[in-house]
């Protein structure tokens, strides 16, 4: 089948692998380059450079709104239009120009976690399954009809770095399966139900701040669905403190947790042990055991400890 394929970052390239296993990818859509890193030079999206490395046919329109921006999809006459985290809205003009319609990957059990940032959301939220829907799109915001939709459950210690790459792959197999079912002509939809409908709005660096007054298990799933990015992070004596890794431990109200410092101010280091530091939260405490602080690497919380002095500290 002719495949015109549109996406941006690396949650879209093992799709992108499966299709051009299978199938004539006849040109790829990407987002025009951007300012990265320190420096602001321009770089490539990760599909692009996929797109490039395999000799593919490649467009990088500002926009599809534009007689002009769509040329390029006109041009390659694609059978079917395949979307993966393209980031661009797809007007009905673009959506229309493959015969056999515009089929997204969406990394969530529909209807629930439209949006963005689906596989973030699920962590904060606490969900224990997610999954990935392929759907029909249309000009809603992930509104369209489902065509398959396939569940996983998601690991007690999950991160938004592992989940991610779960539901790559997951909606690599999907899409595949998908296109077979188009190609015989049994690929059915089923309309969105009303019920269920909630929005995984964008995450941006200003999320990353925890708040200690809340619960230790959410600033513990906060830290797992933050990691790769943007990192959940705090202030140490008013330096940054990348938290990279977190767990809760159990409320102290149990006695559970061992205390050194006497303290009711949230954000107070109360113990530090070998293999972590434990922070008073709201309710219960984190076991902090991995940070990073400005222009250092990565290191475990042992090994921060013996270099600050981390005992009866705030954090915040």
């Amino acid at each position: 089948m002719r495949v015109a394929f549109a996406g941006t970052p690396e949650f879209a390239l093992p799709a992108l692998a499966a299709l051009a296993a299978r199938h004539e990818i006849v040109g790829v859509l990407t987002q025009p380059d951007r300012p990265q890193g320190r420096g602001r030079r321009l770089g490539m999206s990760p599909v692009k450079e996929a797109a490039l490395a395999r000799g593919l046919n490649l467009a990088q329109p500002p926009t599809l709104k534009s007689a002009e921006g769509r040329a390029p999809l006109e041009a390659w006459a694609p059978q079917v239009l395949v979307v993966v985290a393209y980031g661009l809205i797809l007007p009905q003009a673009a959506l229309a120009i493959a015969p056999r319609g515009s089929l997204n990957i969406h990394a969530s059990l529909l209807p629930r976690w439209r949006g963005a940032a689906p596989i973030q959301r699920a962590l904060l939220a606490g969900d224990t399954h997610t999954g990935v829907t392929i759907m029909r799109m249309n000009e809603g915001l992930d509104t369209g009809p489902m065509l398959l939709r396939r569940g996983i459950p998601i690991a007690a210690d999950a991160t938004g770095g592992s989940l991610h790459d779960d539901l790559a792959a997951l909606g690599a197999t999907l899409i595949v399966e998908a296109l077979e079912a188009l190609a015989r002509g049994a690929l059915g939809a089923e309309p969105q139900p009303d019920e269920g409908v909630t929005y995984a709005a964008k995450i941006n660096k200003a999320k990353a701040r925890i708040d200690w007054g809340e619960d230790a298990q959410a600033i513990g799933r906060k830290v797992r669905a933050f990691s790769p990015w943007p990192i959940a992070e705090t202030a140490l004596s008013g330096q940054q403190l990348r938290i990279h890794a977190a767990h809760p431990l159990p409320d102290m109200e149990g006695n559970v947790l061992p205390s050194e410092v006497k303290s009711t101010e949230n954000g107070t280091i109360l113990a530090v042990r070998d293999e972590y530091f434990a922070v008073r939260c709201g309710r219960g405490a984190l076991a902090v055991t991995e940070v990073q602080m400005p222009g250092r690497r990565r290191v475990t919380a042992r090994d921060f400890s013996h270099s600050h002095a981390l005992l009866g500290q705030r954090l915040g």
